[in-house]
């Protein structure tokens, strides 16, 4: 799945989760495009999108293959004492696309607690993935100003 169709995927599908108050896109102005989220208490989190091609595909070929969902999952806690971790966040947001319904998605999750920096990533039914991986989280009110993600937001 091509960047520009992904960001329109989640751009619908991010939207409908029920912590979730905004979901815009994102352009950091180098060449790094994803999405920004705000969640319902204000916390917010930006993340850049990367893709990469299904097995044999040239070229901006964007096949669409479907098949059947990912099972529904339950939406993991967002909050722990009023706060959202980037953590809790990555699986919250793998939970919102995997409960997409959308018959191309095959799987999603978040990534693991060993990884660098969080985010999650999408597997397409056409071997397509996509890659989000966070850049920036802030607190109510606050702006994406820092590099540094903060431990809780």
């Amino acid at each position: 799945m091509l960047p520009a169709r992904f960001q329109q995927f989640a751009l619908e599908v991010l939207d409908k989760a029920p912590d979730i108050q905004l979901v815009a896109p994102w352009d950091r102005g180098d060449h790094t495009t994803g999405l920004h989220v705000t969640f319902t208490t204000g916390a917010q989190v930006w993340f850049g999108v990367t893709t990469a091609s299904p097995p044999g595909a040239k070229g901006d070929e964007d096949p669409v293959v479907t098949g059947t969902p990912p099972a529904t999952v339950d939406y993991p806690p967002l909050y722990q004492d009023g706060k959202v971790s980037p953590e809790r966040a990555q699986d919250y947001l793998a939970a919102a696309a995997a409960n997409s319904g959308h018959p191309e998605v095959a799987s999603a999750y978040g990534y693991s607690p060993e990884n660098q920096h969080p985010g999650f990533g999408v597997v397409f039914h056409s071997g397509a993935r996509v890659h989000c991986l966070f850049h920036h989280t802030a607190r109510a009110g606050q702006g994406a100003g820092g590099r540094e993600l903060q431990a809780a937001f």
